[in-house]
């Protein structure tokens, strides 16, 4: 069928063509964002799930949402290569420049902009072109005492007290949010409480890997309270057909029943999958049928592509011994398994593997669903690594080249 009219969209962050499964989630969201324009309290939200299920598009169309209401978004993504500070402040910055333009908000935007001065001046790190580009001079003792735990949370309630009195809520986003450092995610709880006590319209609503909610119970004892934690999966039965069936219905075609049957078992209902495979499905049929068959030549392109993309660029950041452990855990099948049992894998003793487990949860590859379990962060993960390091033994992976 025509390339270029292929409705499905695999890809990072892409948004599907059909948003199936996901409504429930989106009208939470709106909800929150009326509440804090309206000057009601409520709880922010951190969308918890593992890769590839859609956790960024959500956000995405929540920003889209907050947008048509006029909020001002404050986007970042975190990861392992910056601080929090040199991600939140440049749009800190754009935002009360946004504010100062509003007549009756001037004086406290104006201060706001003094006193992220006084906070750039005050923190470790250098942010290129930041201090010159304020052009104001700091505001000597406010969020400036070097200390992000004390700092960031009142440099907040400056911005959103500017924000009340330019009737501009504001909303802060956060992808992977469990890459901030304890003391990070911590300051940043510290300053959203001290907000919502003050009832000013400042909210967030964050993404991150399920070990997220460990980051959040080592962290303030009002985290859990500050937000929701939803918990975004696989999508169910019914709605990932929809995910399939609707957008190749809209250009024309039609999935055949067992085409549909091999997707769903073959991804799982995860939401990426869904998009690659249909994508794949697409390309490899005549149409405007899409046969089981289609979906058998599919399945090849689609895994070649994501061994060599999506699997391929989480691996290659890892070490031979976390790449030793990983395939240990993928010949366990998938699903979590026992920390214990992946040392037996390895023929070592499970104090021993502390170190490489702690490193490759805080890389994102795998969480720990409760104490003593372990398990892949990306769905479907240990298949790729059967694939890529078929052989197994006492030293997996040595004999592989990964050692």
């Amino acid at each position: 069928m025509d390339r270029i009219r292929n409705p499905f969209a695999p890809g990072a962050g892409n948004p599907p063509p059909e948003l199936a499964g996901r409504a429930t989630l989106i009208e939470d969201a709106h909800a929150v964002l009326g509440r804090i324009r309206a000057g009601r309290p409520s709880q922010g939200m951190i969308l918890i799930g593992l890769r590839g299920v859609g956790k960024t598009v959500l956000l995405s169309e929540i920003r889209d949402v907050a947008e048509a209401e006029e909020y001002d978004v404050v986007f970042i993504e975190a990861h392992e290569g910056k601080t929090l500070a040199e991600m939140l402040v440049p749009p800190l910055r754009e935002t009360l420049f946004s504010l100062n333009r509003v007549e009756h908000a001037k004086h406290l935007a104006a201060r706001g902009l003094r006193v992220l001065r006084s906070f750039l001046g005050a923190i470790n790190v250098t942010i290129e072109g930041i201090s010159y580009g304020l052009g104001v001079e700091p505001e000597t003792g406010t969020a400036d005492s070097g200390d992000l735990e004390a700092d960031l949370p009142r440099l907040l309630e400056v911005i959103a007290e500017a924000a009340k009195a330019a009737g501009k809520p504001i909303l802060l986003l956060v992808d992977e949010i469990q890459y901030l450092a304890s003391h990070e995610f911590s300051a940043l709880i510290m300053g959203l409480h001290r907000v919502n006590q003050r009832q000013f319209p400042m909210v967030m609503i964050a993404a991150g890997l399920p070990q997220t909610l460990a980051l959040a119970g080592n962290s303030k004892s009002y985290a859990e309270r500050l937000f929701r934690y939803p918990e975004v999966g696989a999508l169910e039965e019914a709605d990932a057909r929809l995910a399939l069936e609707a957008p190749a219905k809209a250009e024309g075609a039609a999935f055949e029943a067992d085409a549909i049957e091999k997707i769903l078992q073959t991804t799982k209902r995860y939401p990426y999958f869904l998009q690659q495979w249909g994508y794949d499905s697409w390309n490899c049929a005549e149409g405007p049928s899409i046969s089981g068959a289609d979906v058998d030549c599919a399945t090849e392109h689609a895994l070649r592509e994501l061994d060599q993309s999506f699997f391929k660029v989480r691996f290659d950041r890892c070490t031979p011994a976390e790449k030793r452990y990983m395939r240990a855990l993928a010949e366990l099948g998938p699903g979590k398994q026992r920390s214990g049992d992946v040392a037996d894998q390895l023929g070592v003793k499970v104090t021993s593997l502390g170190p490489v487990r702690n490193s490759l949860i805080r890389k994102g590859m795998i969480y720990s669903p409760a104490h003593g379990d372990t398990a892949f962060t990306v769905p479907l993960f240990d298949e790729f690594m059967k694939r890529m390091m078929p052989n197994t033994g006492a030293r997996l992976g040595e004999d592989n080249g990964q050692g």
